[in-house]
């Protein structure tokens, strides 16, 4: 791993750590559940990131490394649906409780062909969920314009995790080969992290603006 690879990750733990302190804040005022969902994900993204930094690209190699990556998506995709379609959080928790059974048995048991079809499965129906929930929100006007930018980081997510994911599955994504994957994997967590901060940051303060004031 290259210095600026570090610098990147260093970075995006920083952004990860704001972020977290914002959804904190948000939970103690609200105690809204969606928060602490959010939380897991920027937390795991936090870890992931300096043990990347501690242990270079080979901490990839860890078969456990792949089940705990799926808590990004995981969580950032579970918060959105307990958030806005609260009807259909605790199904939606129990498919995401599935996919880290399957995801877990397939990594420890070396399960590798169940594990080419699981694991695309669970990435892609979180990120596809990331992506397109908050499309349908502004566009229903539950949510600002600037919410979209969360479907911009969750098009990132989606794009190096179903790569990475393929990679470790033994297969290759479209042009993501190894070298290519590793070259853009750590400009790659901070760009996504911007954007995921960006959105909810506006969506924080647009709720905020909306709760009525007293006097």
């Amino acid at each position: 791993m290259e210095w600026y690879d570090r610098i990147v990750l260093l970075a995006t733990g920083l952004v990860a750590i704001y972020i977290l302190w914002r959804f904190y804040n948000h939970y103690r005022e609200n105690r809204k559940l969606a928060d602490v969902f959010y939380m897991v994900s920027f937390g795991v993204l936090l870890v992931a990131g300096l043990l990347l930094i501690a242990f270079t690209y080979d901490a990839l190699d860890n078969p456990l490394v792949v089940l705990v990556s799926y808590l990004i998506p995981a969580g950032l995709s579970l918060g959105l649906i307990t958030q806005f379609y609260p009807k259909y959080g605790m199904p939606y928790l129990i498919f995401v409780i599935v996919g880290l059974a399957l995801i877990g048995i397939t990594r420890i048991l070396e399960l590798d062909e169940l594990g080419r079809i699981v694991l695309p499965i669970f990435h892609t129906a979180a990120g596809m969920i990331i992506f397109l929930l908050p499309i349908v929100v502004v566009r229903e006007g539950r949510a600002p314009a600037g919410f979209l930018w969360v479907s911009i980081g969750g098009a990132l997510i989606g794009l190096g995790g179903i790569a990475l994911a393929f990679l470790k599955a033994g297969n290759q994504f479209l042009f993501f080969s190894e070298e290519v994957v590793f070259a853009i994997l750590a400009p790659l967590l901070l760009l996504m992290a911007l954007a995921f901060t960006w959105g909810f940051m506006k969506e924080m303060k647009s709720e905020d603006e909306a709760l009525p004031t007293g006097g």
